[in-house]
């Protein structure tokens, strides 16, 4: 069984947070290791987190902690839900699948049109956070 997940989405909002929040309990959970970006960076000043003006410091510790992280999972699950992929997330899947490993995603049950070259480095879409570890277990890993 793989330990490590990244779990990639947007943070625009508390509905995409509190999300995001909800696939990492749901697989934490059942046993997995998470890394949630918005809640698991180290080193960080929390007050800079809270606003937009982060300092080069900042930025450079959160996109070092969010890569060593992306190295050590074992698989990214992403939220796609929005008008379109978000920039972020599109590139956490993109070295994920660089990286051979395999990538869930979860829409919501939303019905949009999607960037058809991301998708293509999805491994499975769920509609939703019960649909994610018997998604998980198929992958075989």
């Amino acid at each position: 069984m793989h330990k490590n997940i990244y779990i990639a989405g947007p943070l625009f909002n508390s509905h995409e947070i509190k999300y995001l929040e909800a696939i990492a309990k749901e697989l934490e959970d059942n046993g997995y290791t998470c890394f949630l970006p918005h809640r698991d960076q180290s080193g960080v000043d929390e007050s800079e987190l809270e606003t937009t003006e982060m300092g080069k410091k900042t930025k450079a510790k959160i996109f070092d902690n969010d890569l060593k992280a992306l190295q050590k999972s074992d698989l990214t699950v992403a939220l796609i839900t929005g008008w379109d992929i978000d920039s972020g997330t599109a590139g956490e899947i993109g070295y994920t699948f660089a990286s051979s490993k395999p990538v869930i995603a979860i829409d919501a049950n939303e019905r949009r049109y999607r960037n058809l070259f991301i998708e293509g480095m999805i491994s499975k879409t769920v509609n939703n956070v019960k649909e994610l570890i018997p998604a998980i277990n198929e992958l075989h890993l």
